[in-house]
């Protein structure tokens, strides 16, 4: 039986509840495209600063309501959003499932647009966070210079795939031919022998945490277009040439904030290796590794491992707090 979380700084949250204090809406990009966010006000006099969050491919801030309210109840203003065509912001390919994008570019330019917006109406300090994808895609929009941010929070960021087989630049190849020779907008992979339902074995590239990996699959069934499926190939595709574009000499030479990224070495989805080669090319970055105990979502794992990562972002926010 579900019971609400009281793990440190949950103050009892139920993760399956917006919070009173947490107010949804939507933002409309400049070319008309609604986008779901959710805004808590922050708690105490004065406040901390702000933190703007995106959660990764597939994902909705639902998943996150935990942290973003344990933040909130710290002092900052929090905001968290979709990626357009994710979650409750629509779809981009040819059904209601598949995760398709035309260009990584498209996402960093939503944000770039938002983020003056949310600046001008949010006290500083202003950290920008991501999650997988949602780490890739803030830290390449603070190097292309659309964002501003006065820290930067990677949990898990999604800068390598899991290439266990052939070089990235061969697997990003065999990518772009499977885009040539069929619709670039089917999906990349199967999801399930049963359509609609996520596979059994899913949660082991996740999470530990059997009871916080319920709390998404509940609130698929309680607002089911959070569901989404695959990647298509155009999305495969378009995530290779962005890595690879990040990976190269000077492009995070612009990334000049404090950065924390925290990693998991044992990771089946994004490539541990990966981030350790971004971590040593960042001027002033501290990563936060952990091994067998963890899996890709850090937090939305268990106790141990979440209150580790917890803490490590909360000394993080002191510290820009302070400057």
């Amino acid at each position: 039986m579900y019971e609400p979380t009281t793990g440190p700084g949950a103050a009892g949250i139920d993760r399956r509840a917006i919070p009173a204090e947490a107010k949804e809406s939507r933002w409309v990009a400049p070319n008309g495209q609604a986008i779901r966010r959710i805004d808590w006000p922050g708690s105490g006099a004065g406040g901390a600063g702000s933190i703007l969050f995106f959660p990764g491919r597939g994902d909705c801030y639902e998943k996150y309501l935990e942290t973003l309210h344990h933040w909130h109840a710290l002092g900052w203003r929090v905001t968290a959003m979709d990626w357009r065509g994710q979650a409750g912001s629509g779809r981009l390919g040819k059904d209601e499932v598949t995760g398709h994008i035309d260009d990584f570019g498209t996402w960093t330019a939503d944000l770039g647009a938002f983020w003056p917006e949310w600046q001008a109406q949010t006290p500083g300090p202003h950290v920008l966070a991501g999650h997988s994808m949602g780490g890739h895609l803030v830290l390449r929009a603070a190097a292309e210079g659309r964002v501003s941010p006065d820290g930067l929070i990677l949990s898990a960021p999604m800068l390598g795939f899991r290439d266990k087989y052939a070089p990235t630049a061969v697997v990003h190849l065999a990518a772009k031919l499977m885009c040539l020779i069929g619709d670039r907008r089917r999906p990349a992979w199967k999801w399930s022998e049963k359509p609609g339902e996520v596979p059994a074995d899913r949660i082991l590239l996740l999470t530990h945490d059997g009871e916080r990996y319920a709390d998404e699959l509940w609130w698929r069934k309680a607002r089911p277009e959070l569901a989404m499926g695959p990647g298509s190939w155009g999305w495969v595709e378009r995530a290779y040439a962005s890595m690879r574009m990040l990976d190269r000499d000077g492009a995070l030479d612009p990334v000049t904030m404090p950065v924390l990224a925290l990693g998991a070495a044992h990771d089946e989805l994004v490539g541990y290796d990966a981030i350790v080669r971004a971590v040593s090319r960042l001027r002033d970055c501290e990563l936060v590794r952990f091994g067998e105990e963890a899996h890709h979502e850090i937090l939305r794992e268990e106790d141990a491992v979440r209150d580790r990562a917890v803490e490590a972002c909360d000394d993080f926010l002191r510290r820009l707090a302070a400057d």
